[in-house]
């Protein structure tokens, strides 16, 4: 009963210190208004925080009189002077509430717990879009990538900030400090982005392998047991990992420039490398499969949709789950040779053709948008439970060719998708 009474009493101290934030007093003593703001907002249970959304939903608000006035006068006589105003009148309350919070000595790492909270509850409460707005809107300004620093991750970093790469490695799990310290041998290297406002936390890193050629088989990276490599066969860089650690900073782009910073510190470091590509995986490919492996439309020859419907007979998933069909002991290693070259002509198919569409595959909108090249399909690239599950094993190299992603990215924005010569082999 005690503990209840104590956090109604803190949700209400942090509504009152919002308010008084937002005063004349609170333009000149911001700093510790907002660090009272934020103790108490921690304090918060999860229905009281979101009590305290509501609240922020409600109270902060632009005025509509005001808007509407502002609109008209703007649209009568378009001046840079009613534009001002304009833009004064609309910008919600929030936006300032959020940039006095900013000025404690915590304040950008609560934000950024603040928005993580909103976005684990927005789609039951769609009425907080327009905080999740000014929440992203503030965050992508403040976390713009000529502010952050990127750092190399050794093992001679603090033991914390290694613990928080294996927490936070999301594509292939580290398995313990014996896993790490291979990843981060001369032949491996793993690169974070940092703010000076969250110091010790990776925003995101990258783990990436220096090989002689371009991998096509991720199991073979991050086995712990493997030989090092010798500088002198550095040739290629595979960028096999991407991950964020901050799931506050959601769709604000980090990881695109992540790569191409560390595409150009590895160039500075190492002038032998020739070459960028990923290792990626499919994540969406067997749901796309189960759910009917619908195609968007698109100029497809009759003898194109005649093969497409035939690979899809070959792989004969009849109304099953793909899950189904591991369990029944489906692997790369015991499927016949037609299956194999229908699975690999419709991983082509989804990649090139449902990557253009809003529920397409986020790993490839991902590099696809950041001016990669669709360069080759590998089968049984990984063969982990985890990516038999999502792909059958399939994995895509996506080539960085850095003096063209720039017009593919706009290629990109623009419906078109630049794919190599064994992908393109695979569509025919």
């Amino acid at each position: 009963m005690f503990e209840r009474f104590t956090e109604k009493r803190s949700l209400e101290i942090v509504r009152q210190s919002a308010k008084r934030l937002m005063g004349a007093q609170g333009e000149s003593n911001a700093q510790s208004m907002a660090a009272k703001l934020i103790e108490h907002w921690e304090n918060l249970s999860g229905p009281l925080r979101l009590a305290f959304f509501d609240f922020l939903a409600e109270d902060f608000n632009p005025d509509p009189k005001r808007v509407k006035a502002a609109a008209e006068a703007y649209h009568e006589k378009p001046t840079a002077h009613h534009l001002i105003q304009l833009f004064n009148v609309v910008e919600p309350a929030r936006q300032e509430l959020l940039r006095r919070i900013n000025r404690a000595p915590q304040g950008t790492s609560a934000i950024v717990k603040m928005r993580e909270s909103l976005l684990l509850n927005l789609s039951a409460h769609p009425q907080w879009a327009a905080i999740d707005a000014d929440m992203h809107h503030l965050l992508s300004s403040w976390f713009n990538p000529g502010f952050l620093e990127l750092h190399q991750i050794t093992w001679d970093s603090p033991a914390q900030l290694l613990e928080k790469i294996i927490q936070h490695e999301a594509v292939h799990a580290i398995d313990g400090w014996d896993d790490l310290r291979r990843r981060l041998q001369p032949d491996r290297r793993c690169y974070a982005f940092f703010h000076r406002q969250l110091p010790g936390e990776p925003l995101i890193f990258v783990e990436v392998a220096l090989l002689p050629g371009i991998a096509t088989d991720v199991g073979l990276l991050i086995d712990k047991k493997s030989e090092v490599a010798s500088s002198k066969t550095f040739k290629t860089a595979i960028f096999y990992s991407i991950s964020n650690c901050q799931p506050g900073l959601k769709g604000v782009s980090l990881g695109n420039f992540l790569i191409k910073r560390v595409a150009q510190k590895l160039i500075e470091d190492m002038p032998s490398l020739k070459q960028f590509s990923t290792l990626s995986p499919i994540p969406g490919f067997t749901q796309w499969l189960e759910q009917g492996a619908q195609l968007p439309s698109f100029n497809a020859t009759p003898a194109q949709l005649k093969r497409f419907d035939a690979a899809i007979a070959a792989v004969g998933l009849g109304g099953k789950k793909w899950s189904e069909r591991l369990k029944e002991g489906w692997h790369p290693a015991n499927c016949s040779a037609e299956q194999k070259q229908a699975l690999m002509r419709l991983g082509a198919t989804y990649l090139t053709h449902y990557s253009l569409e809003k529920r397409g595959d986020a790993v490839a909108k991902f590099h696809l948008a950041n001016g990669a090249t669709l360069f080759q399909l590998n089968w049984a690239g990984d063969v982990s439970k985890k990516g038999l599950q999502q792909s059958a094993g399939l994995m895509v190299n996506y080539l960085y060719e850095l003096d063209k992603v720039e017009a593919q990215h706009e290629s990109f924005s623009k419906g078109q998708i630049v794919t190599g010569r064994s992908v393109n082999a695979l569509l025919q």
